[in-house]
């Protein structure tokens, strides 16, 4: 019998290096979009990037970031703010997945509803934009409708985005259904790239002032920051994370023309803005920005307050990147032209694949006993490693290890009962005729929240699992979709190895 001795006492929970001051940071975005509301006749279109939600990239290369810091920033705002939503209709129509989340993008849309309709914030509607009939896009709409959610349909734009005369017209932009509005700042967002927000805030501007009202246009990217060098690795981690895009990041040379300062934007921005700016002076009769950089609001960059933690975070996660990208390409939804960039990257900062302490000792277990294995780095610097087995995944045993070892429990401790987990294998066997009957992550932490109704010391292990947030994983083959959704849900920066599991090309 284990003899077991330990401190209920609540522990503090080891906290992530900071390098990033949210508060100075959503102060300074407060008072920026203010002025800019303020520049314009009291209405202003801010096309807004990235994510509202769940901002983890920017949280990891910016420690310290609160990951849902844009949609507080909003909230700031509650009393001027209505958000309108963009959403391509060939993304709807081709199933459009968000890679973070599983879901796809209309789906991501009615998520994102749900959640700023909780906090209070104003929707105003969603634009379905280069509508041309499609069946999947027009059950959407209709879905949206059935639950009292505005919908605008806007086809594609005659001209756009080269011939000028052709969209700054009434069969242009005007041709364009006008999205009523009524307060002073309207957030244009998108679940993802290409989703059309630049050309709708461009069309409410030829709308507002064809009805005399002198609105304006500006946009809130995250990355790159602009007042940071070109080759800072948060810079560059943006490149790695948008490798497939083929965004580039570079000075901005209409800024460094018109105010003989240097700053950084990205390429596409870059290439568009003589367009974006002789569209701006069409509609509103002047020059309203001289660069890119110009039009741009994000205060990100004041935000910083240890470059070294940023730097060290950002070039992890390149390296997280670069092995999600070598992934990928191995399962085959991926290009070698992605981690080919990637590999540039990590050129550029001469960094190493294996700069991650967690993947040598991932590969030692796994060579060691013969089966896949994981290893997490706590926030202490300990190493914890669990190995893969016939009854439960590696992920599953390394996290039960790590819990343990935060609980300063024994490692030979089980701390879910064999008369628990045995069930579970046999209803997956049995009932569900499942080929593998390994258990998960997600079902291993069913099966502990049950034991831990009964039992204080599993409870007091369980209450350690907030603490594996930010801690580093890597393991030695690719894990199943769902223990890598899990380790997301639990903040666990996890990367794998490109080996598959198993010789069965379905395996989940």
């Amino acid at each position: 019998m284990i003899k077991i001795s330990f401190n209920f006492e609540k522990r503090g929970v080891s906290m992530q290096k900071i390098g990033f001051d949210n508060l100075l940071y959503i102060q300074k975005q407060m008072e920026f979009i203010k002025k800019r509301i303020e520049r314009f006749d009291n209405k202003l279109y801010l096309e807004f990037g990235g994510k509202l939600f769940d901002d983890y990239h920017a949280a990891r290369v910016l420690p310290g970031f609160d990951v849902n810091g844009k949609i507080k920033l909003l909230q700031e705002f509650k009393d001027m703010v209505e958000v309108v939503f963009c959403i391509n209709a060939n993304d709807i129509e081709k199933n459009k997945i968000r890679a973070d989340f599983g879901i796809t993008y209309d789906q991501d849309i009615l998520r994102i509803i749900d959640h700023m309709r909780a906090m209070g914030l104003s929707i105003n509607s969603v634009v379905v934009t280069q509508y041309r009939d499609q069946p999947s896009a027009d059950l959407f709409r209709k879905k949206l409708e059935m639950r009292k959610v505005k919908t605008y349909l806007h086809t594609p734009t005659q001209g756009y985005p080269t011939d000028v005369d052709a969209i700054v017209s009434d069969e242009g932009f005007g041709a364009n259904p006008y999205i009523e509005t009524t307060r002073p700042l309207v957030v244009v967002t998108a679940p993802g790239p290409c989703s059309g927000k630049l050309a709708t805030c461009l069309s409410q501007l030829y709308h507002e002032y064809k009805r005399g009202v002198k609105a304006g246009y500006a946009k809130f990217e995250t990355f790159p920051i602009w007042n940071i060098p070109l080759k800072h690795p948060v810079n560059l981690a943006y490149e790695a994370a948008t490798a497939d895009l083929n965004d580039v990041n570079m000075i901005d040379p209409f800024h460094l023309e018109a105010y003989g300062e240097t700053a950084v934007n990205y390429n596409r921005d870059i290439e568009v803005f003589p367009i974006v700016k002789t569209i701006l002076k069409r509609i509103t009769g002047e020059s309203v920005y001289e660069s890119p950089t110009d039009m741009g609001v994000n205060m990100a960059g004041y935000g910083i307050c240890d470059d070294t933690i940023t730097r060290e975070a950002a070039q992890q996660e390149i390296l997280r990147r670069y092995y999600k990208a070598v992934c990928d390409y191995k399962s085959g939804s991926g290009s070698q032209e992605t981690v080919n960039r990637i590999e540039l990257i990590l050129k550029q900062l001469e960094l190493s694949a294996e700069d991650r302490p967690v993947i040598a000792r991932a590969r030692e277990k796994s060579e060691a006993s013969g089966e896949s294995a994981v290893a997490i780095q706590l926030h202490d610097g300990r190493i914890i490693t669990g190995r893969g087995s016939q009854l439960m995944t590696a992920g599953s045993s390394a996290i039960l290890n790590c819990i343990k070892a935060l609980a300063g429990l024994p490692d030979e401790l089980h701390l879910i009962s064999l008369n628990v987990l045995e069930p579970i294998v046999r209803l997956k066997d049995n009932l569900f005729k499942l080929r593998h009957t390994v258990l998960n992550v997600e079902e291993v932490l069913i099966a502990l929240a049950i034991s831990g109704s009964s039992s204080e010391v599993v409870a007091f292990a369980m209450s350690k699992l907030p603490e594996l947030a930010n801690c580093e994983a890597h393991a030695s083959h690719i894990v199943t979709q769902t223990d890598d959704d899990v380790f997301r849900k639990l903040g666990i920066n996890l990367t794998c190895s490109p080996h598959f599991l198993t010789k069965d090309l379905f395996y989940r």
